[in-house]
């Protein structure tokens, strides 16, 4: 099947009709996102991806339905890397858990603005200047290996350069006001801390997106799969948060599995003019790596130093 323009416009007010709902009906009220909710939004979203990837099957072929599965599969699990940091960016400024949901959903209203962007044009630089496959490959190899170093994850709100950029234009207000972004006072507008979380938030998934995006590309060069597989991943990253924000701290290898994941890829782009990797065996090779560092995770916990809890 071609995909035209009305194919789309047809995705896209879907994906709007799907945050109208979730910000408008099912989370108007901001509340405290419990475990078993999380859970369920998270069966939702993934399930939504899969009805999604058996369609692209019907109309598209099995080799499209595997690249829209394995980028589907690469951007939820870097996702993973990403909450990290939400975590810790969340109990640096104090935000109460149900002020959470609002944060990630205008947050991830901007990431998919801005993947939109760098998909539309990292597939148009690939197409043109077909060399740049090698660089993105390297890129990514190098980053697999910078995950590993310590600090990587750390959040300095204070050192954000978006931050400071803003905090000299516009003025903040040194406490919070509920789940407000502005306030006025003495008729003057200021920002919320709130408002300063939600930049970093974009800040951070914009960095991500380097990270992201070519790993896709190594996977595909559809345009309409590398953009559908990154805005399912995305639109469940909300629900993902919460259902693993209080045990993705058990997780301590998975760190590993990512990197080792963007080493693939990366590795895949160097070598793609010389060998194409199938694309089964790349999800069976990301899938395999994501199931040995969680099950790693489990049974080889570390050891705790004594008077130290685990963090």
């Amino acid at each position: 099947m071609e995909i035209h323009l009305i194919h789309w416009i047809a995705f896209v007010a879907f994906v709007i009709l799907l945050l109208a709902l979730d910000l408008g009906v099912f989370h108007r009220k901001s509340h405290e996102v419990k475990i078993k909710e999380a859970l369920i939004w998270s069966a939702v979203w993934i399930g939504l991806a899969l009805v999604f990837n058996y369609l692209v099957y019907l109309y598209m072929g099995k080799v499209k339905a595997l690249e829209f599965l394995t980028g589907y599969l690469i951007e939820k699990s870097l996702s993973v890397d990403n909450l990290f940091v939400f975590i810790m960016l969340f109990s640096y400024f104090n935000v109460e858990p149900k002020y959470q949901h609002k944060v990630l959903f205008w947050g991830i209203l901007g990431a998919l603005v801005m993947r939109a962007i760098f998909i539309f044009a990292g597939v148009a630089l690939l197409n043109s200047f077909h060399w740049l496959i090698y660089i993105f490959g390297g890129f990514l190899i190098f980053t697999g290996i910078k995950m590993l170093s310590p600090g990587e994850n750390q959040v300095d709100p204070d050192k954000n350069p978006l931050v400071k950029l803003f905090r000299r234009f516009f003025p903040v207000t040194p406490e919070m006001h509920g789940s407000r972004f502005f306030v006025r006072q003495d008729k003057k507008l200021f920002a919320t801390p709130l408002f300063i979380v939600l930049l970093i938030v974009e800040f951070t998934d914009l960095i991500f997106a380097v990270d992201s995006i070519p790993a896709i590309l190594a996977i595909s060069n559809d345009t309409f799969i590398i953009f559908t597989s990154n805005v399912f991943a995305i639109l469940g990253l909300r629900a993902l948060y919460f259902a693993l924000a209080g045990i993705t701290q058990y997780f301590v290898y998975l760190k590993y599995g990512l990197a080792a994941i963007l080493a693939f890829v990366g590795t895949k782009m160097v070598i793609s003019g010389y060998y194409k990797f199938p694309i089964t065996w790349s999800l069976l090779i990301i899938f395999g790596i994501l199931i040995v560092s969680v099950l790693a995770s489990l049974v080889f916990p570390p050891r705790q130093q004594p008077g130290k809890t685990h963090p």
